[in-house]
């Protein structure tokens, strides 16, 4: 369990780095949507630390699948579950979705990562079988 946090620590401080970064990017596409030209203090110091924070969090969750010694499905439902309460809170503290469109947003993170989880599955067989082949050959 030792050896996890420890990852989990190093990949989310990697990964948080460019949280803020990504919310400036957000808050730009938002500005030329809605025409906002300016927003509060505790806006943006809200946005900042939550989008740091989910950046850390996604990137460290990721130690799972290589610090723990469990099955594949049970660290990606882990690693599913994770991102949806951390994206699910995240969202609804900095009002960036309404509490009547959670239907929604679970559909399509639901449908995001299993997504993710066929390309990766895609790749991932078809590399399987390549080096499979090469040994066959071999």
């Amino acid at each position: 369990m030792k050896a996890f946090f420890k990852e989990f620590f190093k990949r989310g401080f990697i990964s948080a780095w460019g949280g803020p970064f990504v919310l400036a990017i957000i808050y730009l596409i938002v500005g030329k949507i809605e025409n906002i030209e300016s927003i509060s203090v505790n806006e943006v110091s809200l946005g900042i630390i939550s989008i740091t924070i989910m950046a850390f969090t996604t990137g460290g969750i990721t130690a799972i699948y290589q610090s723990e010694k469990l099955p594949v499905i049970s660290s990606a439902l882990i690693h599913a579950a994770v991102l949806y309460l951390d994206y699910l809170f995240m969202y609804l503290l900095n009002d960036w979705i309404p509490r009547s469109e959670i239907g929604v947003f679970t559909a399509i993170f639901a449908a995001g990562f299993a997504l993710v989880w066929l390309f990766i599955y895609i790749f991932t067989r078809r590399k399987t079988d390549s080096i499979n082949k090469l040994r066959k050959e071999k």
